[in-house]
């Protein structure tokens, strides 16, 4: 599939911010975080702020993003709709937790349920947003268990690492910042790791045989190109991206999302001030590259079954 640069950005920083507004709910909720106003502005703020710039981008690849709001009526069968429905709800518990983080400072009594409802609306979403890929059966390397649970993953790995210097930033949870982090992206490698490991091993789920119905008279290729130029098939579905380009990808994936954050955060939770902040901040940049290497691997590796009728073997 073409890796569309609004969709990439719309999945990370979405994918980081909820991340981060699910641990921020709670952190806040369980007493672990202060009732700190400053604190909740710019946590809140930019996990917020990455959401909707993401959702924002998003529109960018439609044809006719005057016309985005329609995709929220279609809830029932539609897990790009159900993904709509749930960002926009989640905002309501965002409020309610702003407003007592922020403006009352205390997210006790009768505002201790805007945390977790956020932190468990915000991971819904993005499972929301997992399914849209998981549910297209055209495309095998998508519809795969592990792609909703990679994305939840991801997100709680990236977020984590931001609120990590977060923390740092404020002087508060060092070692539980730190932990959480590194704790959060073991989990997000292995079941990286598993997706990878389970699209290489799976058995093609269409060949040019079975796509058209020849396979009885033996090995099928095209006589000749079904177009005299590209079309918009194969320009959308049909990128490619060679096995040794995504092999070093991956490589480099592993080594910006997960290896280097881990090290960094595991410094971070256990050095001083100075050095834990800058070990943090270093971390958000690598896992930041990384996720976007990741995101990009993820559609350029994905191969829809209407290639078959292009020249591909198999899907």
């Amino acid at each position: 599939m073409h890796p569309a640069y609004s969709v990439i950005f719309f999945t990370t920083a979405s994918g980081l911010g909820y991340g981060m507004l699910a641990l921020l709910g709670v952190f806040v909720a369980a007493g672990w975080l202060p009732a700190d106003r400053w604190l909740g502005f710019v946590g809140l703020g930019i996990a917020a702020g990455l959401v909707s710039a993401g959702l924002l981008s998003s529109t960018f690849h439609l044809g006719h993003p005057e016309r985005a709001w329609r995709a929220v009526i279609q809830w029932r069968s539609s897990w790009l709709s159900r993904e709509g429905v749930m960002a926009i709800l989640t905002y309501i518990p965002i409020a309610a937790l702003a407003w007592a983080w922020i403006w009352l400072e205390d997210v006790s009594g009768p505002w201790v349920w805007a945390g977790p409802v956020t932190a468990v609306m915000a991971l819904v979403t993005v499972y929301c947003t997992g399914m849209i890929y998981a549910s297209l059966k055209a495309i095998p390397r998508w519809s795969n268990p592990w792609v909703p649970v990679t994305y939840i993953a991801l997100a709680l790995a990236t977020g984590a690492v931001a609120m990590d210097a977060l923390m740092r930033l404020f002087g508060v949870g060092s070692l539980l910042g730190g932990g959480t982090a590194v704790v959060s992206l073991v989990l997000a490698s292995i079941c990286k790791l598993a997706y990878w490991r389970n699209i290489d091993n799976a058995s093609p789920v269409a060949t040019a045989e079975s796509a058209t119905g020849l396979g009885s008279l033996g090995t099928v290729r095209p006589l000749d190109p079904p177009h005299t130029e590209a079309n918009y098939l194969q320009k959308e579905m049909g990128y490619r991206v060679a096995r040794k380009h995504a092999a070093k990808l991956r490589q480099i994936a592993i080594l910006l999302l997960f290896a280097v954050p881990i090290v960094l955060s595991a410094i971070a939770g256990v050095a001083g001030d100075a050095i834990g902040l800058a070990a943090a901040l270093l971390g958000v940049l690598s896992v930041a590259a990384g996720v976007l290497v990741e995101r990009w691997l993820f559609f350029a590796e994905a191969v829809h079954v209407v290639t078959l009728y292009y020249g591909t073997r198999e899907a």
